[in-house]
């Protein structure tokens, strides 16, 4: 996780809302201290000179209606001494009385009394002498700050004269600047100190979520082990605690989790049907091995994949069709030369509020069962086609015989041998299918002794060759001692009579059909070969197939069932051999089948 810059951290907006929170309360208790503070100083110093004009008003007052004699001072003198003791206050710059005629008759700044008989124009002056009122202004003269206080001078309502005071009042405007100075000062100590107690005040709430955010960052990654420090029983504190308890809890949901996930993984592991799972939009999210192997596909680079796309479905479903869809989906991977169906089928992970969360898809391998049943159909067929025909034939000759053929010397017993020939035709057939289905039940019943093979067949191709009714050569090419086998001489004896009628039937005429035993190892294998037609190639593999003929009008005009070689082939596999063909079109066939062999009797002999 990335780490949180310090200027964006909790702690520093909390250190700066605090000190910001400080900052503006001290402004506002500022302003109102200083506000305050000027006001008061302001008015004291203004309340100080109004009084002291007062005393001035009523000394000089005394001295304006006083009677004069030619020893006594003159006004302006009087004025004078008067004006001279309260000039020397450092806050009065200057004081003027001015008579009733708006003429100066004194003034307190020494340097100033050349204006003592003059004329004075000056508003506030004329209003206090002519109304009697008294007024107050301040004003800036060269940089400083005056307060200019006109009264006029009373012996009860008629005005005697008027008193102009200027004084300096910037000295308490100095004053008040040295108390900002101070309060500025004492502001940014207490800032600089409320910063150090914020950080301080900080750490204690950041820390914790600090070491919270850590475990978090830790849970993501799957460690349940640590835990975070309780730093108090505050909230925080209570937090850290609450924190703790949904970790263990979670340690036990993820274990619950992991253990189910593991029999789940099992489960599916070990099932031999395919499973598919996807999201709520259809895009794979976990394929079994078997699922894998069934689609030919590895499962990391099916993840994500729409499942229609992975099924081959995309023209004949959408996922939406695959949700509503109730029945089996048959799934055809079948090539020419290998036959692959498989059976898919849905089922739809839902809420309880009927939300859709994914689609689960079993599959199975059905190819044997379609293969089976394949192969019911054509046996079935087969075997009603095989009935079919003689039946026909024998209900032909049956009505002609019914309907007087039978008194025909000449027909009738044409007629009757060639129904004797179908009878015997189905009775084989019957029996033939039963020995088979026999088989089918792993019902052999094979009754095993030893024998010597070499005598066994050579007494079988005597007895063909003495009842063969073409012109059709054999020949031997056998060991001249014994080889000892464990056999069913009756089942053996039916697998060599089947192979060897095939081999003459199919041999022209002056033809030779050669038989050949030869040792392999703990085996003997026996070859029977024909001088023929021969047989296809692409049919080689298919004529120990029930039923199956590679000329089908040719078979059944010699009378052959289409199951001889089928039934050579399961008592053959049941004596633990095997049996195979090989054969030149135009040239002949061989059957080659083999036989376990018991070559320790065979020393003995030697």
């Amino acid at each position: 996780m990335k780490r949180v810059g310090f200027f964006r951290s909790i702690q520093m907006k909390f250190v700066l809302i605090y000190v910001l929170l400080i900052l503006f309360a001290m402004q506002i208790i500022s302003v109102y201290f200083v506000n305050s503070l000027e006001e008061k100083f302001t008015s004291n110093f203004k309340a100080s000179l109004e009084e002291r004009v007062n005393l001035l008003e009523y000394n000089l007052l005394e001295e304006i209606v006083k009677e004069r004699n030619a020893d006594s001072k003159t006004l302006e003198q009087d004025v004078r001494d008067i004006l001279g003791d309260f000039s020397s206050a450092d806050d009065v710059i200057e004081v003027k009385v001015i008579d009733v005629n708006n003429r100066i008759i004194g003034t307190s700044d020494t340097d100033n009394r050349g204006v003592v008989g003059q004329r004075t124009v000056e508003l506030p002056v004329t209003q206090a002498l002519s109304a009697g009122r008294v007024g107050k202004e301040m004003y800036v003269d060269n940089g400083k700050r005056v307060w200019v206080l006109t009264t006029p001078i009373l012996s009860g309502s008629e005005v005697k004269g008027a008193i102009y005071l200027v004084s300096d009042i910037e000295e308490v405007f100095a004053q008040l600047d040295d108390i900002n100075e101070i309060l500025f000062t004492a502001a940014i100590l207490a800032l600089a100190l409320t910063a150090v107690l914020g950080v301080a005040l900080a750490r204690t709430i950041t820390r914790p979520i600090t070491d919270m955010r850590r475990q978090a960052v830790a849970l993501g990654k799957g460690n349940f082990s640590r835990k975070v420090k309780v730093y108090g029983q505050d909230e925080i504190g209570e937090l850290a605690v609450t924190f703790n308890n949904l970790t263990k809890r979670l340690q036990e949901a993820q274990a619950t989790t992991e253990g189910e996930r593991r029999k789940l993984s099992s489960v599916l592991s070990y099932m031999t049907d395919g499973v598919i799972a996807t999201d709520r939009r259809g895009r794979v999210i976990l394929i079994n091995e078997p699922a894998s192997k069934m689609l030919n596909v590895s499962r990391e680079t099916v993840i994500s994949q729409p499942i229609v796309s992975l099924l081959n479905l995309e023209e004949d479903y959408s996922f939406d069709d695959l949700l509503n869809e109730q029945e089996s989906v048959i799934l055809d991977y079948s090539t020419h030369d290998r036959p692959y169906v498989l059976r898919a089928n849905f089922s739809v992970i839902q809420k309880e509020t009927g939300f859709v969360n994914g689609l689960i898809t079993v599959l199975h391998d059905i190819t044997e069962q379609e293969k089976i049943e394949m192969e019911r159909r054509e046996f079935v067929t087969n075997v009603s086609h095989e009935l079919r025909t003689p039946l026909t034939t024998m209900r032909s000759y049956l009505e002609a015989l019914a309907d007087g053929a039978w008194q025909d010397p000449d027909i009738a017993p044409n007629f009757l041998d060639v129904t004797q020939t179908e009878t015997e035709r189905m009775i084989r057939l019957v029996n033939d299918l039963l020995q088979l289905s026999k088989f089918d039940s792993q019902e052999y019943n094979l009754t095993k002794k030893d024998t010597d093979f070499i005598e066994f067949f050579n007494k079988i191709i005597d007895r063909f060759e003495m009842t063969k009714s073409r012109e059709v050569t054999f020949r031997r090419k056998l060991p001249r001692y014994p080889i000892y086998v464990t056999i069913d001489q009756d089942k053996l004896t039916q697998v060599i009579d089947n192979i060897i009628s095939n081999a003459l039937k199919y041999s022209p005429d002056g033809g030779l059909v050669s038989f050949k035993v030869e040792e392999h190892g703990d085996t003997i294998q026996v070859s029977i070969s024909d001088q023929g037609m021969g047989i296809p190639k692409k049919s080689l593999e298919r004529i120990f197939e029930r039923f199956y003929r590679v000329d089908r009008a040719r078979s059944r005009k010699m009378g052959g069932t289409g199951l001889g070689l089928a039934i050579a082939k399961e008592l053959i596999t049941a004596h633990g051999g095997h049996i195979w063909a090989t054969s030149v079109e135009g040239k002949g066939t061989t059957i080659f089948f083999t036989l376990p062999a018991d070559l320790s009797e065979e020393d003995d002999w030697e």
